[in-house]
């Protein structure tokens, strides 16, 4: 689980390392895995209907002895602050639990592409 902590540092960071405003909406992606592409599948369906964007639905590169699994990649605009992202989380982890997905994975961010 990505800890409050955790999140203070990231974004410590990217105001140490990009040009970035972070208090600017930002384009935030958000993983979830499981071995069923049609329960990933479900999942999208009920995010978009939340105002989520859906990007992909892929098979990881994996190892020779890992079981084959999907990610699924949705996307939103919004801002965030460490406190506000770490409530998203919180509501992604337990969607994820209540969907029955293997995992709500975290985040990425990067700036809005015109």
């Amino acid at each position: 689980m990505i800890e409050l902590s955790d999140l203070e540092e990231m974004f410590e960071n990217i105001q140490s390392n990009t040009g970035w405003d972070m208090n600017k909406p930002m384009l935030w992606g958000y993983f979830f895995t499981d071995p069923s592409r049609e329960k990933l599948q479900e999942a999208a369906a009920v995010l978009e209907n939340a105002g989520y964007r859906f990007v992909d639905l892929y098979v990881p590169e994996l190892e020779d002895d890992e079981d084959e699994y999907f990610f699924l990649h949705m996307e939103r605009e919004e801002a965030h602050s460490p406190q506000t992202l770490n409530e998203r989380n919180m509501q992604l982890y337990a969607f994820a639990e209540k969907h029955e997905l293997d995992s709500y994975d975290g985040m990425d961010v990067g700036p809005i592409q015109p």
